[in-house]
């Protein structure tokens, strides 16, 4: 067994002011675009409606975005986002199961960086989706870029400790792709789920206690496959 410290997962690569901004004024659009949404609805917003609501000229918005479905993308993307980057976040040595469950509790309940109040609006914007045939689409790729993004992070944890993990070998990709596949599916359905409802966004019927109950699946998982020990 190697006797080497397991080192921590690599930090995301730096992100240029450019781009920042750019995220930024995506973002400021996405909010506009969910405000005018949940009060007047999908088809009574145009997309010059949400560029005037976002104080921007309309050729700025169609920049950003091909269509007022698509402006609320970010919103939908942003809470995967925090919940891969805990993921990346974690120990090293912490077990992979473990992991995952202990993300999802920070990130999927308010707290600091989402509060209640805001839950209430991803309810909503999630129950949108489900009622919109072009918004669904737009959930669904949110989901499926997150997906792809806890893949990348799996694969870095798994690398960063010096455990077996060979990214050219193709039942490793897809033993690790259906890891982040099924844990991906437990996280949205657990929010689908609860948004469906009326419940709040806390306890056992919240999304963070319904995602780590469909997490479990992942428990025996033979992680062992991808974390043998690597060469010293």
């Amino acid at each position: 067994m190697s006797s080497t410290t397991p080192t921590s997962p690599p930090p995301p690569p730096a992100v240029s002011l450019t781009e920042r901004r750019k995220a930024e004024t995506r973002m400021e659009i996405a909010r506009a675009a969910a405000g005018l949404f949940v009060r007047q609805g999908l088809r009574a917003t145009r997309a010059e409606d949400i560029a005037r609501a976002a104080g921007i000229a309309p050729r700025t918005f169609y920049r950003y975005f091909a269509g007022k479905e698509e402006a609320i993308g970010p919103l939908y993307a942003a809470g995967a986002q925090r919940w891969v980057a805990a993921v990346r976040a974690a120990p090293a040595e912490a077990p992979l199961p473990r992991v995952l469950e202990d993300a999802v509790r920070r990130t999927l309940a308010p707290g600091l960086e989402v509060s209640v109040a805001s839950w209430n609006w991803v309810r909503t914007l999630i129950r949108l989706a489900q009622a919109d045939p072009a918004l669904r689409r737009v959930w669904a790729e949110a989901c499926q870029a997150s997906e792809r993004n806890l893949a990348e992070v799996l694969a870095e944890r798994l690398t960063a400790g010096r455990l077996r993990y060979d990214a050219d070998n193709v039942a490793d990709r897809s033993r690790l792709a259906f890891a982040a596949a099924v844990a991906s599916a437990a996280v949205r359905t657990a929010m689908e789920s609860w948004a469906a409802g009326d419940g709040p966004a806390e306890g056992p019927q919240g999304p963070a206690e319904l995602a780590v109950a469909n997490l479990a699946a992942l428990r025996d998982f033979p992680w062992g496959d991808l974390t043998s020990p690597g060469a010293p």
